[in-house]
């Protein structure tokens, strides 16, 4: 198994787990106050609901879709805005143990991996006989 493959298969599992233990099996306190902090008048829950259910449905697509390209730049975006999103919503989230800061950079070091790693792959590759 390549980095690029380990680095894709750990992205996966955090966004899968990150999708559904704090969101849909145990709606954690952190992300209560996160969704809270936009003053949106839907329910919590389910946007708590939704969000869990869109990570992943990106997991699924880091996992599955090992040849494309677009699931880790999905979740590059994803990343940098989530946790823009924190910074300027809920920005005392930033201060415990485990917070937005440590896993989103450690994320997406991990992207970083999976794409170079691909695309060095991809050059290495010779081209079809014609």
């Amino acid at each position: 198994m390549t980095s690029a493959a380990i680095a894709r298969l750990a992205l996966g599992v955090v966004f899968l787990y990150h999708g559904l233990v704090p969101k849909l099996l145990f709606l954690s306190p952190d992300e209560v106050r996160m969704i809270e902090a936009h003053g949106w008048p839907l329910s919590t829950q389910r946007i708590a609901e939704v969000a869990g259910a869109a990570e992943i449905v990106l997991a699924l697509a880091i996992l599955l879709l090992r040849r494309s390209r677009w699931p880790l730049w999905l979740a590059v975006i994803a990343l940098v805005g989530l946790l823009a999103d924190v910074a300027l919503f809920a920005p005392e989230l930033l201060l415990g143990a485990f917070n937005p800061v440590s896993t989103n950079i450690a994320a997406l070091a991990l992207c970083a991996i999976a794409l170079l790693g691909e695309r060095d792959a991809h050059r290495a590759r010779p081209a079809p006989l014609r």
